[in-house]
């Protein structure tokens, strides 16, 4: 009876083990554009283990603000570990997308002061998808993903490196 029970106990313990969610995800980077307004301007990269890099530009942490925070320096560069809950739902957020299906470019350049949005996936397989939207609204969707990277920005514990 020892045995057995020793038994089920290894197995309940690698089976626990062998269900640790891994990303597809190798890398995940947003870069917010500059407008001809107070839009944020900014670049977030998260890896796979939830290491993530803000690289805050301007108006990033305050409400409104002019063009006259150009002539100050950048905000700064921050570091953090993403929650796990927030990363399982960022790649939620990313499978919904279907990413590799999306189109490469969103947006038309007919009005020239809208900002424009970067998202680039690396994937664990090695290959990479590459989307520009001009003015952020690409597809619902990736509205939803865009929103979810300004939550980011102020819903994680970052600290100042630089």
């Amino acid at each position: 009876m020892k045995y057995l029970f020793s038994l089920l106990a290894l197995a309940f313990i690698f089976s626990c083990n062998s269900q640790k969610m891994t990303s597809k995800y190798s890398t995940i980077e947003y870069e917010a554009g500059p407008c001809f307004g107070s839009c944020p301007i900014y670049k977030m990269t998260i890896n796979s283990d939830r290491t993530a890099v803000l690289e805050a530009e301007h108006f990033n942490f305050s409400k409104g603000g002019s063009k006259a925070e150009f002539s100050k320096p950048r905000e700064g560069t921050f570091k953090t570990t993403i929650k796990e809950t927030d990363y399982k739902k960022l790649t939620a957020l990313l499978d919904g997308l279907n990413v590799k299906s999306l189109n490469e470019k969103y947006g038309t350049r007919n009005i020239t002061d809208l900002p424009t949005s970067f998202l680039r996936i690396k994937f664990q397989d090695g290959s990479e998808k590459n989307i520009e939207d001009y003015g952020k609204k690409g597809t619902e969707k990736l509205v939803a993903v865009y929103k979810f990277f300004e939550e980011l920005k102020h819903n994680q514990q970052w600290q100042k490196v630089q």
